[in-house]
């Protein structure tokens, strides 16, 4: 399987996205240039973390514009995954790709901690290997990391089983102190209708390998390879 890491100004999570699927997980890894618009050799892309463009206006906007982006509209129309974390995820918000918005962290500070994540759908190409309600170890890395969408939306996302990944406990608890920058419902990660494309805050790519205190990212990715 062949992923395409899509880079940006600004982006600097690409080389761990590369690491961990790459080198952990032997699977073949690119580059994708911003300006580039040509995506038909690969079978997954990744939009990584990072300052695209120095955030400037708000994390997503300007990236929105890139060249790329329109080809990675077709890409992810065309039933093929897509992954944004973080600053991707932010990018897949302001594109349109995925609905609602993320916004600044509820008490204001810049959190790098680990969380847990509950893991509320498994029947996507991102948790199709993990266990209805497993809950992983993944850490997050933001300022504006805050998901935010209307009621309507919110019931939406709800009773279609479009939440992927919620904000909880290491016992699968969601409660308001697992919530580590005051998400709506503790969302952490969405799919969009088709389910092929994800977004997430939590950076999988950063438990990867059990030096880093934690392996479970490797399970979404292993999750995209299965479901190839």
């Amino acid at each position: 399987m062949k992923f395409g890491i899509v880079v940006f100004p600004g982006t600097w999570s690409d080389r761990d996205c590369y690491y961990a699927i790459h080198t952990m997980l032997g699977q073949k890894a690119q580059y994708i240039w911003h300006k580039e618009t040509d995506l038909s050799d690969y079978d997954c892309l990744v939009i990584p973390g990072g300052f695209s463009y120095g955030d400037y206006l708000r994390p997503g906007a300007i990236a929105r514009f890139s060249p790329v982006m329109a080809s990675i509209e077709q890409f992810a129309a065309k039933g093929k995954p897509v992954i944004g974390i973080c600053n991707g995820f932010q990018i897949l918000c302001e594109s349109g790709l995925l609905p609602g918005a993320l916004l600044t962290n509820e008490h204001l500070e810049y959190r790098c901690q680990w969380t847990y994540l509950k893991t509320e759908n498994t029947a996507t190409p991102f948790s199709n290997r993990c266990v209805q309600g497993q809950v992983l170890k993944i850490p997050i890395s933001h300022y504006d990391g805050r998901y935010y969408a209307d009621e309507t939306l919110i019931k939406a996302l709800e009773q279609e089983k479009r939440v992927v990944f919620r904000y909880g406990t290491a016992d699968g608890e969601i409660t308001k102190e697992a919530n580590p920058n005051g998400s709506m419902n503790n969302i952490a990660g969405i799919i969009n209708k088709r389910g092929n494309v994800l977004g997430m805050m939590p950076h999988p790519e950063r438990s990867c390998e059990a030096i880093l205190g934690s392996t479970d990212g490797n399970i979404i990715w292993e999750s995209i390879i299965a479901g190839h």
